[in-house]
């Protein structure tokens, strides 16, 4: 995923949320409306979430260290799932106490009627062009996709976050708006206070797809079906390499992925011809899925006997090659590729 497509979407709906914010708190103060003050409220939470956003991409570019040996790629994950959790927080249960409050206090709007449609209306404008954006820049990388698909499958989670916290918040100032209009219509506040709790529960379902898809990615996930395929290729494609006997991948972050293989190869006659094959098959896995910046071979000698005796296994003693090199007997990939 392009890092400045997702940084374009979030820097255009953290502008949009904080001018939508302040004119939400001023229609608030100015009517007592409970929508407009759970409104206010998400546009400050979304407002926060998008300077989360920016900053785990920014913390996450630093360089790795002896304590961080594959870097700090996975912050981006941690800072959105601490979006999850603030939408879920600060957005929906506020915005749920706050429809509670009005539900049995209930009174009309009484002054400044006109202000609330006004900034209701404005504020889905602004969020129009926000939501544009994100969808524009999401088209960029979601392929053929679907855009359930592209919410469940993505690695990188800004434009993801961005797109479900757009979406909602247009549904939620459409749910305002009927909200306050019925309001002023009927006179009864208890429209204002449905109004608020329908956006409440609008975003705590939000942040529970978002804190769910984000723990997944915390958690650790591996390439889709198709990537696999497209590096089952590339190692197999060549006479370096006869089968796979096993192989895992996993994200560091979102924009590298390790990969770790055991593979049978040849029995070559010299360590050096062994290595060649290694550093051969590796450049394959990179030209074929560029974000495979880290990867582990081990290549061993494949028996079908042995295999079906529960040989060949992971923690089996092999000769191993990476960048060049061939240590004897580790049983595992101890040459880091890319670095």
């Amino acid at each position: 995923m392009s890092a400045g497509g997702s940084t374009r979407a979030i820097v255009a709906a953290l502008l949009a949320n904080v001018g939508i914010a302040v004119t939400k708190f001023v229609a608030f103060l100015l009517t007592g409306s409970s929508s407009m003050l759970a409104e206010s409220i998400h546009s400050v939470a979304d407002s926060g979430n998008q300077g989360l956003l920016l900053l785990g991409g920014r913390r996450a570019r630093r360089q790795a260290t002896p304590q961080h040996p594959f870097g700090y790629g996975r912050e981006r994950y941690v800072y959105a799932f601490i979006v999850s959790i603030v939408l879920f927080s600060v957005g929906g249960l506020f915005a749920l106490y706050e429809a509670y409050h009005k539900w049995h206090d209930p009174h009309g709007i009484e002054s400044w009627q006109w202000v609330p449609v006004t900034v209701l209306v404005a504020a889905i404008i602004m969020e129009s062009f926000s939501f544009r954006t994100a969808i524009v820049e999401s088209n960029h990388v979601r392929g053929k996709a679907s855009w359930v698909q592209f919410v469940r499958r993505a690695k990188a989670p800004e434009l993801p976050v961005v797109l479900l916290e757009d979406l909602g918040a247009l549904v939620g100032l459409v749910l305002a708006l009927i909200g306050v209009s019925m309001t002023l219509i009927t006179g009864n506040g208890e429209w204002d206070a449905a109004g608020t709790a329908a956006i409440g529960v609008l975003l705590v379902a939000i942040a529970v797809v978002l804190a769910i898809e984000t723990k997944s990615l915390l958690l650790g996930e591996g390439a889709e079906a198709d990537d696999v395929a497209r590096i089952e290729r590339a190692i197999t494609d060549g006479p370096e390499v006869e089968r796979i006997i096993h192989m895992k991948t996993l994200y560091l972050g979102p924009e590298e992925l390790l990969v770790a293989a055991k593979i049978g190869v040849p029995a070559w006659e010299t360590a050096a011809e062994l290595a060649d094959g290694i550093n051969a098959v590796e450049a394959r896995i990179r030209a074929a899925l560029p974000v495979a910046r880290v990867i582990y071979l081990e290549p061993d000698i494949y028996s079908a006997a042995r295999a079906r005796a529960g040989g060949n296994g992971a923690a089996e003693t092999a000769v191993t090659a990476g960048d060049g090199a061939a240590t004897p007997g580790t049983g595992a990939a101890d040459g880091q590729s890319g670095h």
